[in-house]
């Protein structure tokens, strides 16, 4: 990885140098950068990574870079790459190891949105889990008529939706991939195999996990003999994963649709012992990827024109954030600095977003987050208001929404918006009541034949259904779904579960360009549930509005609203941040806000253009690149 002293960007001078530590990085990441023959995979020195919150430098290559959630994962990326592999081709190896060491968050057994760009091009690769044939607008609803509790959806068969990760790569990979498809099994095989550490993050989780060991698979896998979670550092092998990738290698993705593997997944799937799902054989080899239109809508931040892209419906991401950004520019936002505040140890002086803007922001968020829970759903079951989803990004209609922001007397906060009626059309659907969300990964690249992804992968909640087959967790998907069908009228819910449909997702895999030369500006996305649409705003707009580098933007404290309370990273705001917020009528809640950003911008240093880095200092991530 290339390490560049001048700065590349404007820079907050609050920010300490983003190389400061940069020795370090490149210390832990040495093994993976030797020069590699093609495709042949060395398995790379395993850093333990990190729980909490720990500073990172900031990394920069001018050729190509790769971000994602686990060293482990960006090596595999990273030498697919070097070996000349495309950024598909990256994708695929990055997955199918954050697979086997980051089991919690994504994997083969779940879903993914993917955006890929190549010679001003973009296209949307849809990888989401679909409900079961079977399956009714009641499969959340209790024998007493009423929603079940989350959890009791989640655990079991029951919330297991059809996997659709490797069908989509495949699909994408037939278009853009450059090395043999088995050949980006082959670190995710080895690691396997061989063997990995335990990060600090699993071992965390694990140790807070209640339902895990429910499942004996798991339980083996996981689990000590005395049933205490594996430790930081230890090594973990799973020969029962590598058996399948290899299939997968081999056959593609009927290997995990069709056959033996199916039928484990759905042997386990409608077996459970107390809640048993519905899913078929005929629902996996059934299941098509799709490819759809990108969500693109114009941008402009500091004179300058963006065209920012993202997944439409079934996700909820890019309409949201496009939302968020341009009724804040019917704001004073723009006029509103970053001022200091405290770092991620909650001591150190850092930057920070100001109240004023903290309450356009989160009003803005709470407008969009009206609409997102009256309107978004798979669009191959819900029609879009007005009949098309740019409806709920029309500039004039983002104006209206900003000037219910001003209406409020004496600046104070709305609490709960209410949807808005883009195109003047009302909606035949109720608006879908809050529910927890969870989980997912992030992965940014970009390639040295000038294609980047966006690629956002998920199981849902940690650890999924806590249903491991074959060395594989899988999803909790259906319980993206809204629970309750209907509202206490009898309206439907467009995000009700239907046979076939797609839940609605948060996911928010966002690409942007230089509107008048058409360049990448930057790739970049975050897990998170819900709060994905925040931190991946935020990133954006510490980027574009704020001129900081990828790492910058990324460190700054994460905050929003789904619509309720202003939500504020704790120990991340000063006390007068805070006051100033409730002053304004919200109520303000101080919590555990654990982003996974990942993101890559365009620079320059002395003239010479530059891909920038950054990875979450709350995960354990890291990017490399040459």
């Amino acid at each position: 990885m290339k390490t560049v002293a001048p700065a590349f960007m404007t820079k907050h001078p609050a920010f300490p140098s983003p190389l400061a530590g940069l020795a370090l990085a490149a210390a832990l990441l040495m093994a993976g950068c030797a020069t590699a023959p093609p495709f042949a995979y060395n398995v790379p020195a395993q850093p333990e990574g990190a729980s909490g919150y720990t500073e990172k430098p900031g990394w920069a290559a001018s050729k190509f870079a790769v971000a994602a959630a686990n060293p482990l994962a960006t090596d595999a990326g990273y030498q697919v790459l070097k070996a000349g592999g495309s950024a598909i081709d990256a994708a695929i190896a990055v997955q199918m190891v954050l697979t086997l060491v980051e089991p919690q968050s994504s994997g083969i057994g779940g879903g993914a949105f993917l955006l890929h760009a190549s010679g001003g091009k973009v296209e949307a690769f849809d990888g989401r889990e679909t409900a079961p044939a079977a399956a009714d607008e009641k499969l959340f609803v209790g024998g007493d008529g009423k929603p079940l509790a989350f959890i009791d959806g989640v655990v079991g068969g029951r919330s297991v939706g059809v996997p659709g990760t490797v069908r989509m790569l495949e699909m994408a990979h037939q278009q853009y991939g450059k090395l043999p498809w088995a050949q980006l099994f082959v670190p995710a095989i080895t690691l396997a195999e061989g063997g990995f550490k335990v990060s600090a993050r699993l071992a965390t989780l694990l140790k807070t996990e209640p339902h895990l060991k429910k499942d004996p698979v798991a339980a083996a896998y996981f689990y000590q003999p005395n049933g205490e979670p594996l430790a930081a550092g230890s090594l973990l092998r799973n020969q029962p994963l590598a058996d399948v990738l290899k299939k997968i290698a081999a056959g593609g993705s009927r290997a995990l649709l069709e056959g033996d593997i199916a039928q484990a997944i759905v042997s386990k799937v409608q077996s459970h012992p107390t809640n048993p799902g519905k899913l078929s054989l005929a629902d996996l080899a059934g299941y098509q990827a799709r490819k759809r239109e990108p969500i693109c809508h114009d941008y402009r931040a500091q004179a300058r024109d963006y065209r920012i892209c993202g997944m439409p419906p079934p996700s909820s991401g890019a309409i949201a954030v496009g939302q968020i950004l341009g009724i804040l520019n019917n704001t004073p936002a723009a006029t509103l600095g970053l001022v200091t505040g405290t770092g991620g140890d909650g001591v150190t002086p850092a930057p920070t977003p100001s109240a004023d803007w903290l309450h356009l922001y989160t009003e803005a968020a709470r407008l969009a987050f009206a609409d997102r829970a009256q309107y978004l759903a798979d669009p191959d079951f819900v029609q879009p208001p007005a009949g098309n989803w740019m409806s709920l990004l029309e500039p004039a209609y983002l104006a209206e929404r900003a000037r219910l922001i001003a209406a409020q007397p004496g600046g104070q906060s709305m609490k709960v918006a209410k949807p808005g009626l883009p195109g003047g059309m009302k909606s035949a659907y109720a608006p879908m009541a809050d529910q927890p969300e969870y989980g997912t990964s992030h992965i940014s690249i970009v390639d040295s034949f000038g294609n980047a992804i966006a690629m956002t992968t998920t199981i849902e909640d940690a650890f999924g259904s806590r249903q491991m087959v074959r060395g594989f967790l899988l999803n909790n998907e259906l319980t993206d779904f809204s629970f309750a069908p209907t509202d206490a009228d009898g309206k439907p819910v467009a995000n009700r579960v239907q046979p076939g449909k797609r839940p609605r997702s948060s996911m928010a895999p966002t690409l942007v360009f230089d509107k008048a030369t058409g360049e990448l500006v930057m790739s970049g996305g975050s897990p998170g549930g819900a709060l994905i649409i925040h931190y991946t705003a935020k990133t954006l707009y510490g980027v574009l509005n704020w001129s900081l580098m990828p790492q910058q933007a990324i460190n700054l404290p994460n905050f929003g609203s789904l619509n309720g309370p202003t939500l504020l990273e704790e120990k991340r705001f000063a006390p007068a941040t805070v006051d100033a917020l409730k002053a304004r009528g919200a109520e303000v809640r101080e919590m555990n806000m654990t982003s996974g950003l990942q993101a890559i911008t365009r620079g320059q240093a002395h003239g010479t253009p530059l891909w920038l880095g950054g990875a979450d200092p709350r995960r354990e991530g890291v990017v490399m690149g040459d």
